[in-house]
């Protein structure tokens, strides 16, 4: 075998199923090998694209995403995702070539084509682990271990830069033993916690659970034993205690969207967050307390906080903890709780559901008509990948999500642009089997624009999403900020294309309507149902939600 066909046996050994990239003159061994793999490849128009869909698919299938990419510019054009990846705690794969190791002079720039000093340093600061292969008697080693490790926690990407030549140099002998990866974290926690623990959600009359992406099951596809968050862990734990539940974007439809403990909107809306003013004991599952869900820490300390992570210092670095418990979500709620009576669910909790709903309804009466008819339409089953635009904003606070995974959304690093590339990468996820419902892309005509050309990916690998896109003519969100400072609308404003008949070059059924009425959800049930990829374009203007930073009710 030679250096390429084992980077693919490594991938097919992981489970890796389709990959996604772009070929350059340094990578084509890639190419020949996959060629004749059962791996599907997916090849988009521009690397960041790559990486986009990696992060897509890992987020919908709890798999590992991959992403190949040529040297130096190929490579660079990446980072933007790959950040976003590291940010949202994604477990992608970034497989990078460089230049030969017969014309590489360390320190030296010698003008090799695509040549880059230190390529590695790039990304750095947005990968969790790094493995340079130097020969190549160490690839088969440095590629499981990049595997390995993306997976691992803390979940997040990972880098393998391989020389040109070495994929295509003879692998001299053939050892697929695993090398030794860092120990993962101990599932249970600590017995002094978790008496602690237990003692003040015991004496707790009002307790509340928060809870982030920890939660989330890992490898949902895979062994039991593989599973660091648990769905029935958090149901119980809530049942139990009768607590409310708010969940972060990560853990978006954890409980499904009926469950009557299932807060279902976020602290932003002030009838929501005085139930965390009420509360007495907090729970805080898998969560670390992040800037976007607490209005930038506005949100004050609750009375008593108990934490429940993986990591104990992830999840007490923003609020000092009163009692920290660190390990799995599944064994330590089990433990946590298991001499807790059952208490009765909080009596106003529909009360502010109801009014949080009717506020929002009164304030932007056509943004909540877009979330009535993605509800009506939309199944439990879907997956939505919202962009950071209005009507992303929008969805991924106050829309219905069936479950968890069910919703991807670039909160972690804010990238403009994730959600049309990342959509590829859920869809392709749903081509295989591995998504069971319906795949959304909701963008607006900024974003979209960043990675317009993969229309032509959707068209080749007919890719199963509906591309559901609201065009206002510029950066709605950025023109609302100039609105709300007194500032001139400026900069902002877009010239944009028929963008219907964009796709329908590329021979994508597309349709326009106006606005949010009968026509947009009469289309939108249409092209749900449609296997092919389909685009809906929506002309609208929308309000940012309360959500957004210039609209938080809380000041610092």
């Amino acid at each position: 075998m030679n250096g390429a066909e084992v980077i693919v046996e490594v991938l097919r050994d992981a489970g890796v199923e389709v990959v996604f990239g772009l070929p350059g003159v340094h990578n084509l061994a890639l190419w020949e090998a996959l060629s004749r793999s059962e791996i599907r490849l997916v090849g988009v128009r521009h690397e960041q694209t790559a990486a986009y869909a990696a992060d897509g698919y890992a987020r919908a299938t709890g798999r590992l995403g991959v992403a190949i990419t040529t040297t130096g510019p190929g490579a660079a054009n990446t980072l933007g995702a790959v950040g976003e990846a590291w940010a949202s705690r994604s477990p992608i794969l970034v497989v990078a070539t460089d230049i030969a190791t017969t014309l590489r002079r360390p320190g030296v720039y010698r003008g090799v084509l695509h040549e880059t000093v230190g390529q590695e340093d790039l990304f750095r600061p947005v990968t969790k682990s790094m493995r340079i292969v130097e020969r190549i008697s160490t690839l088969v080693d440095d590629a499981i271990a990049a595997a390995d490790l993306a997976l691992q926690l803390p979940r997040r990407p990972t880098y393998l830069q391989v020389p040109t030549d070495l994929l295509s140099a003879t692998m001299p002998e053939l050892s697929w033993a695993h090398v030794e990866v860092p120990a993962e974290p101990e599932r249970s926690g600590d017995e002094q916690a978790m008496r602690a623990a237990a003692g003040l959600l015991a004496a707790a009359e009002r307790p509340l659970l928060w809870v982030g992406g920890g939660a989330v099951p890992l490898r949902e596809w895979d062994e039991p034993e593989n599973h660091y968050g648990s769905v029935d862990a958090v149901r119980e734990a809530a049942e139990r205690l009768g607590a409310p539940v708010i969940t972060t974007y990560m853990a978006r439809g954890l409980l499904g969207p009926d469950h009557p403990l299932a807060v279902g909107l976020p602290p932003h809306l002030p009838e929501c967050g005085k139930l965390w003013d009420a509360a007495d004991v907090v729970l805080a599952v898998g969560t670390d307390f992040d800037g976007m869900m607490t209005q930038n820490w506005a949100q004050p300390a609750p009375a008593k906080l108990v934490v429940l992570n993986i990591d104990a210092a992830d999840g007490t670095k923003n609020y000092p903890a009163d009692v920290v418990v660190q390990g799995d979500v599944a064994s330590a709620l089990e433990g946590l709780l298991a001499g807790v009576e059952p208490k009765q669910p909080w009596a106003d909790l529909e009360t502010a559901r109801t009014a949080a709903r009717a506020a929002a309804s009164e304030d932007q009466p056509e943004a909540m008509a877009m979330l009535d008819v993605l509800a009506r339409v939309l199944p439990d089953e879907a997956v939505v990948v919202a962009d950071m635009c209005i009507p992303g904003y929008w969805y991924a606070a106050l829309g219905r999500v069936g479950g968890p995974r069910r919703l991807a959304y670039p909160v972690g690093w804010g990238t403009l642009g994730f959600g049309f590339p990342a959509s590829i990468g859920t869809a392709a996820a749903a081509a295989l089997g591995q998504v069971d419902g319906p795949v959304v892309c909701l963008c607006g005509d900024g974003g979209f624009l960043f990675a317009a050309g993969e229309l032509a990916t959707l068209a080749q690998e007919q890719l199963p999403v509906t591309v559901v896109l609201v065009d206002d003519g510029g950066y709605g969100m950025l023109r609302y900020d100039q609105k709300h400072a007194g500032q001139q609308v400026f900069g902002t404003e877009l010239v944009t294309p028929d963008f219907a008949s964009l796709a329908a070059s590329f021979g994508i059924r597309a349709v326009t309507v106006e606005g949010f009425g009968d026509a947009f959800e009469a289309a939108l049930a249409d092209q749900v149902a449609d296997p092919a990829p389909t685009m809906l374009v929506v002309r609208a203007q929308l309000d940012p939600p309360p959500t957004t930073s210039p609209r938080w009710y809380r000041k610092r």
